[in-house]
C-alpha cells in the first residue's frame, strides 16, 4: 500500500522535472563544444557521447538541441556546468557538435526544446 506521502513525494517530483524541462523550451542562443575533461557530475568527458554544459538544468535532463541554420537536431543529456563563455547557452559534446553539423565553425545559433 502506497501512502499519500509517497504520492505526494512523486507528483512533485514530477511537477519540477516538467518544470525543469519547460525552462529549456524555446530558448535560443548560441552553443559551442568540447571535450576533454573531467564534467561537474564527477564524469569523464566522452567525445562519442552527446552531453552538454548547461548553467541550470538538473544533470540527467535530456534536451532536444536544433541547430537553426541547418534544421539538424540531437538529444543530449546534462551532466556538465556551463557554458561560462559569453552568449553561449549550452556546450555539447564532440559527437552531439559533430550530429549537428557545427564542427568546422565550432558555434552555431541554437534553440533547446524537450526531447
Amino acid at each position: 500500500m502506497v501512502g499519500s506521502r509517497s504520492i505526494s513525494f512523486v507528483i512533485s517530483v514530477a511537477c519540477l522535472g516538467a518544470a525543469l524541462v519547460g525552462e529549456a523550451r524555446g530558448e535560443t542562443g548560441n552553443a559551442a563544444y568540447y571535450y576533454g575533461r573531467r564534467t561537474a557530475s564527477g564524469e569523464q568527458v566522452s567525445a562519442a557521447e552527446f552531453t552538454a554544459a548547461h548553467r541550470t538544468l538538473p544533470f540527467g535532463t535530456q534536451v532536444r538541441v536544433t541547430n537553426l541554420a541547418n534544421g539538424r537536431s540531437v538529444i543530449v543529456r546534462v551532466n556538465d556546468r556551463g557554458p561560462f563563455g559569453r552568449g553561449r547557452i549550452i556546450d555539447v559534446s564532440r559527437a552531439a557538435a559533430r550530429e549537428l553539423g557545427m564542427i568546422g565553425s565550432g558555434v552555431a545559433k541554437v534553440r533547446l526544446d524537450p526531447p
